[in-house]
């Protein structure tokens, strides 16, 4: 019977050390780094726990909601939405947020993650239902601040803030997905033709720039060589006069001197029997001169002219 008491004894002290423990654990709230507790007492709120080490009245005070103040990624799941020229496309995309202040958090609304998906969605189906199909691709930055001004604008009772929205796919019907690819596919054919021809067009002003100027070059230089061949017939010319000149000049000094002349009277004689004998040779018909035998009177008659140049 004795045993029997001290076994029960320490049973009662073992509940006793459990009960402690659990008041004790119950009393101590520690709350992490980028955390939030908010606290009712008696289910009343009554303070929010920031990070770090608190303690509450046991069986009077509660943790009744707990959230993290780090940004959030919250998916929103994809959806039929209809563009203005009416077109059927899947649409999804990501939500960024973060909660600002805790007790709005837990008492603004009752689930403000799910809240703020809806609000994304209705939001994204009303700015996409004003736009064409082509506007859609282009205009995904308008899409996400549109989407980020309304979500933030709505849950600023709960607490939130929206960061930013980023549309991740827009799927139009496999119909229209084979049109777009026609389209691209003759676009880029247009490119390409338009590019070849551009191509050929410069290839052919080059060709044509080339042909010019190798005509005006060409031209420069015939231009330059009739110049250097003229120059050099003046030059000729030139020299031969101012060769002439001096023989003629020589000449006369030499028909001035003593027995000029009669030098000048054999040449002539000489020149005129040297050229009547080639006559001879060049021609089977001769005509002659009556006085063919009158040599003298020929070189008189030329010594005559002479004199009068001479004098002159």
């Amino acid at each position: 019977m004795f045993l029997v008491q001290i076994s029960g004894s320490t049973i009662i002290l073992i509940a006793l050390v459990v009960l402690a423990i659990i008041i004790f654990f119950s009393t101590i709230k520690i709350v992490p780094q980028r955390s939030a507790f908010i606290i009712e007492r008696l289910g009343k709120f009554r303070i929010t726990l920031q990070a770090g080490f608190n303690v509450l009245i046991p069986f009077i005070d509660k943790v009744a909601y707990k959230h993290t103040l780090k940004e959030q990624a919250i998916d929103v799941a994809s959806q039929i939405c209809i563009t203005k020229d009416n077109i059927a496309v899947e649409v999804d995309g990501i939500l960024y947020l973060q909660v600002i202040d805790p007790s709005k958090a837990s008492y603004g609304i009752d689930d403000y993650r799910f809240a703020s998906i809806q609000i994304a969605q209705t939001t994204m189906r009303s700015i996409i239902g004003k736009m064409e199909l082509d506007k859609t691709f282009e205009e995904r930055d308008l899409i996400n601040t549109n989407i980020v001004e309304a979500v933030d604008k709505a849950s600023d009772p709960w607490g939130v803030k929206v960061t930013r929205y980023e549309l991740k796919n827009i799927v139009p019907p496999q119909s229209i997905k084979d049109a777009m690819e026609k389209q691209m596919r003759a676009e880029r054919e247009k490119r390409a033709l338009i590019a070849e021809s551009e191509g050929q067009k410069q290839a052919k002003i080059n060709v044509a720039e080339g042909d010019k100027q190798e005509l005006i070059k060409r031209s420069e230089g015939e231009k330059q060589k009739r110049i250097n061949e003229a120059e050099g017939r003046a030059a000729e010319i030139e020299k031969v006069a101012v060769a002439t000149a001096m023989g003629l000049r020589q000449i006369a000094d030499a028909i001035g001197s003593e027995n000029g002349i009669d030098a000048v009277n054999l040449r002539i004689a000489e020149q005129y029997l040297g050229e009547f004998g080639k006559l001879a040779k060049e021609s089977n018909t001769i005509i002659l001169p009556n006085n063919l035998t009158d040599v003298s009177g020929i070189v008189a008659t030329a010594t005559s002219v002479l004199e009068k140049v001479t004098k002159k």
